[in-house]
Formats: C-alpha cells, sequence, structure tokens
C-alpha cells in the first residue's frame, strides 16, 4: 500500500486524524509488539504530520535501539540524547544500501538502493577509514553490500557508516582545514546534508582497501555534515581478498 505523505495536518483540535486516534503510549504499545517493523514505521509517518513527528522523535529512535542496541548505547555515550542527522536518517542508513546512479555521486554505473535485511557495523573496522592522527574518532562502518558481475566495473562494493560525534571529530576539523569543498549538487541520501569527498581531501588510508577487500585504488567514500558516511569500492576475487586480509 502506498500512502500520500499529508504535510498540511497539524493534528489540530479540528482535524479529522484525531477522531478517535490512539494516544503516543498506546501507539508505542503497539509498535513495541510489531518489534519496531521499519515498513509500518514508515507507513505510519506518511498519514499526516502528527504522525510523521511522532516517528521522528520516538519510533525510529526505539527502532535503532532494538536493531543496533551497543552501537547505539555508544552513539550516545557523550551525553547527547539525540543522534546528529535525526534518528529517521540514521534507521534508513541501517537498513538501506543507496546504490549509484549513472552521472551522479560516484559518477559510475546505474545500481539501485534498495533495504538490506541485515547488517554488520563495526567500530573496529571503522578505525581502518581513519588516517593514523584521526583513529582517536570513533567511526562505525557496515560490511560492503556486494553487486556482483556489473560489467566493466567489476564486483563492485558499497558501504556505509556513521561518525559519533562528528560536529567534534577530527576528520572534521582536518577537512575544514584542508579547505576541503562539498559537493556542489549531490548530498546525503539519508539526512539530505551536504557532502565532502574524503578521495578529493586525500584521506582515505590503504587499510581501508585491506578492511574491504578491494582494490587499492578503487576505494572512494563522503561523509556529511551529520556524519553519515557512504562510499563504494571494486572487490577483489575471492582469493585475492583472503591475501588482501592476511596483509592487513
Amino acid at each position: 500500500m502506498i500512502l500520500t505523505k499529508q504535510y498540511r495536518c497539524v493534528h489540530s483540535s479540528s482535524c479529522q486524524c484525531t477522531k478517535g486516534h490512539l494516544s503516543e503510549d498506546v501507539i508505542f504499545l503497539v509498535f513495541q509488539q510489531l518489534n519496531w517493523n521499519p515498513k509500518l514505521i514508515a507507513t505510519l509517518s506518511c498519514t499526516c504530520k502528527w504522525f510523521d513527528d511522532l516517528a521522528k522523535r520516538v519510533l525510529w529512535k526505539e527502532f535503532c535501539r532494538a536493531r543496533a542496541p551497543k552501537m547505539m548505547l555508544d552513539l550516545q555515550s557523550s551525553g547527547s540524547h539525540s543522534v546528529d542527522g535525526n534518528w529517521r536518517a540514521l534507521g534508513k542508513l541501517l537498513i538501506y544500501c543507496s546504490g549509484c546512479s549513472k552521472g551522479g555521486l560516484f559518477n559510475s554505473i546505474h545500481i539501485p538502493g534498495h533495504f538490506v535485511y541485515r547488517t554488520r557495523f563495526s567500530r573496529t573496522s571503522g578505525k581502518s577509514f581513519l588516517l593514523p592522527q584521526c583513529r582517536t574518532d570513533v567511526l562505525y562502518v557496515s560490511d560492503p553490500c556486494e553487486h556482483l558481475d556489473q560489467g566493466e566495473e567489476g564486483d563492485v562494493g558499497f558501504f556505509r557508516g556513521i561518525f559519533k560525534s562528528f560536529s567534534m571529530s577530527k576528520v572534521r576539523k582536518m577537512l575544514i582545514k584542508k579547505g576541503a569543498q562539498l559537493h556542489p549538487t549531490e548530498v546525503c541520501p539519508y539526512c539530505k546534508a551536504k557532502l565532502w569527498s574524503m578521495l578529493q581531501a586525500k584521506m582515505i588510508p590503504q587499510s581501508a582497501s585491506c578492511r574491504l577487500g578491494s582494490y587499492e585504488d578503487c576505494v572512494e567514500y563522503y561523509v556529511c555534515l551529520n556524519g553519515h558516511v557512504l562510499g563504494i569500492c571494486t572487490l577483489l576475487p575471492l582469493s585475492d581478498s583472503e591475501e588482501a586480509s592476511e596483509l592487513e
């Protein structure tokens, strides 16, 4: 079922949506029983602005906590009660591979985005994507989502991630110090914020390709103003990637 999002409704006392609707507490309990089903949360948020606000404030937060409890606990351990870019954006990042479009962010072939059933995010893997002087930053990165046999591009992998407290990170400070330019047209597919290219800033270490099991010169990733990471790589054949892991 596809619902058209209703932006005009503010859920006032005169709004038709309020006639017999459930309270926030009841909706919370219903979605708790549904194990914070992301498709149902997205459907609810399309009905009107009040439900959209409830989903962003409460339901997506609980979804993230249920899907990646240790990671969420760490991301909030700095004392903040919110996550950069909002909970809905983080929820989408957990379950959605953004793919790429020809002439778009990665200027590559067209590979449509899609939802993924389950993805592992690793803080240890994140260290491999940071220069030595930035490795006190905390970055969670996913395993690559593999899209095999993509013609001349070979086997393509997409990865995504999230920085903890990106506004205070050494990576952000270095990007600003280098005078790195934000992408003129493309935005983060998760929160719509502007993006920095880590490749153009020359801030992708060799260890990233080793971690991904990819060719050394075929790794590219961006980080947005809210600390969301999205990247692409060309994967090595399985036997070669095993050798790369041993070198790492």
